[in-house]
């Protein structure tokens, strides 16, 4: 965000794939925080003039030659320091302390023992306690720099948590913003308010406000177009963006022909008849299923799919009379699965669809307001402008559609009858009061025929699998534990409703190691 509130907390990213779960730590302490690369780190904090920094951790070793450094004034700010994992080795390390390679690696959980006090714990842990974490290194600090005591330590981690009190510098090896460290939250919670002096009165409130005079400082009197997906991120995006600046923007609806069943219509009336947003309704089907005809690479189908839209967006845009922006609503997830959020050295996972910047000849720019957030934190900011609960609430769905819940080919055939399948498990998860408490379900058609036995005649037909996950934000996800009386009946219903599925499988992949979707 180019536009903050005064208080909040700086992140440094040295290429974790969760430093936004820092963020997510401080906001959920009502503080805001914004994230930076290490190389462009100075000028976030001539920008934001934070009361507080946090370093992140990261892939690289302080003793390759061009591993990241943290700006070294930053360390004669005056200003509170929180070093996570990589940023303790490279605090240590810039201040004059040693590196080294550790001898017992520890990835996973493990337990600390507290021996010292510091200001972190206030109100939390004692001195004698032992308390679970969530480690994740190779390297480990061997000699503490100057001013530094050990207030915590662990098997591997001789130096688990050092401070130097004086100074307001806290490092710890632990990562303590993912969920498996249980206090983690609280530890900092304690750095952003206690030890920065901050309120905790930031909200979702104020985030819009930002984000409203952002979009208006962006894109002034020029024209937005913005391409709805269908699901929950680029309503929300479109929402926002016409509550700053209007008529300015119009919707552009690509019916590609891989929604869910209804869901086009329900698109389409939310938009035009309840906010009465300009809306242009593209049927794109034969476009797009003649595209994918051939194609059964993930990566391809991906790539086919974001190019096929952005030609759309720009024949669109000409109609109007040329539009100077494409909106999208690109979510943090989606970023980080593509690309590093701050172009730093995290690793790729995969592409999405509405990642990567618009061709050249284009001569647009993105508009992505969302593309700090998490799933969830997007949901919190859809009520906050009054997009009906039911909306809000749906599952997340892709952009790229049915296309990637069908590993192979797509074909229409093949659309129509995921279609109805996925419509049948939803329904059944819906009447089973279940769907709140999912993060996101679906069904996927698998390219695999199996022999079944119908009416006592043969089948040879397709298998469909029933995936539902539960999560907080989509990067880490664990399987819904249904029972087998619910997984029999909506295996039962598909098999007898849906012509061409003539076995059902449940998917009981956590992520990771796998992702939600299949592809």
């Amino acid at each position: 965000m180019s536009v903050a509130p005064q208080d909040c907390i700086l992140i440094v990213d040295f290429g974790s794939q969760v430093t936004q779960l820092i963020a997510r730590r401080v906001r959920e302490a009502g503080v805001y925080s914004e994230i930076a690369p290490f190389n462009a780190a100075d000028a976030a904090f001539d920008r934001l003039k934070p009361a507080g920094i946090i370093f992140s951790g990261g892939p690289s070793s302080v003793m390759w030659a061009d591993s990241p450094r943290a700006p070294q004034r930053f360390f004669e700010s005056g200003l509170p320091i929180l070093a996570i994992c990589y940023g303790q080795q490279t605090m240590a390390h810039q201040l004059g302390g040693r590196v080294a390679p550790s001898d017992n690696r520890e990835f996973g959980r493990a337990f600390i023992d507290v021996v010292g006090e510091s200001a972190l714990f206030d109100g939390l842990w004692k001195q004698g306690e032992s308390h679970q974490v969530w480690m994740s290194h190779g390297d480990r600090v061997e000699a503490l720099a100057p001013g530094f005591s050990i207030v915590a330590r662990s098997e591997g981690a001789p130096y688990a948590i050092a401070t130097d009190e004086a100074r307001r510098f806290y490092s710890m090896m632990f990562h303590p913003e993912v969920v498996h460290t249980p206090d983690g939250g609280k530890l900092i919670a304690n750095f952003a308010r206690h030890i920065c002096g901050l309120a905790g009165d930031w909200t979702m409130a104020e985030f819009r406000a930002a984000k409203i005079a952002e979009i208006r400082a962006q894109v002034g009197d020029g024209k937005v177009i913005c391409g709805l997906s269908g699901g929950v991120d680029s309503a929300v995006a479109a929402v926002l963006i016409h509550e700053a600046i209007g008529d300015q923007l119009t919707c552009v609806f690509v019916d590609h022909g891989l929604m869910r069943l209804g869901e086009a219509e329900q698109v389409v009336s939310l938009f035009r008849e309840h906010y009465g947003i300009p809306l242009v309704h593209v049927d794109a089907e034969a476009q797009f299923l003649g595209g994918l005809a051939g194609l059964t690479d993930p990566e391809a189908k991906r790539k086919f799919i974001g190019g096929a839209f952005i030609e759309l967006f720009e024949a669109e845009a000409k109609k109007i009379g040329g539009a100077d922006f494409l909106a999208q609503g690109t979510l943090y997830p989606d970023v980080i699965e593509s690309v590093s959020f701050t172009g730093g050295p995290s690793v790729t996972i995969k592409s999405h669809h509405n990642v990567g910047g618009l061709p050249e000849r284009m001569n647009m720019q993105l508009v992505e307001p969302l593309r700090e957030l998490f799933k969830d934190e997007v949901r919190v900011l859809g009520k906050e402008l009054g997009l009906p609960d039911a909306f809000v609430g749906r599952h997340p769905f892709p952009g790229p559609g049915l296309a990637i819940r069908i590993p192979g080919e797509v074909t229409k055939e093949r659309c129509d009858i995921l279609r109805k399948a996925d419509f049948i498990y939803l329904d059944e998860i819906r009447r089973a009061g279940l769907y709140d408490a999912i993060w996101q379900a679906f069904a996927v058609l698998l390219p695999v025929r199996t022999v079944g036995v119908m009416g006592d005649h043969r089948t040879y037909d397709n298998v469909c699998a029933l995936r539902a996950v539960t999560s907080t934000d989509g990067m880490t996800a664990d399987i819904y534990p249904f029972d087998a009386a619910f997984l029999a009946r909506c295996a039962t219903r598909i098999v007898n409703e849906v012509q061409g599925i003539n076995r059902v499988v449940y998917d009981y992949t956590s992520k990771p190691p796998g992702t939600i979707e299949w592809e």
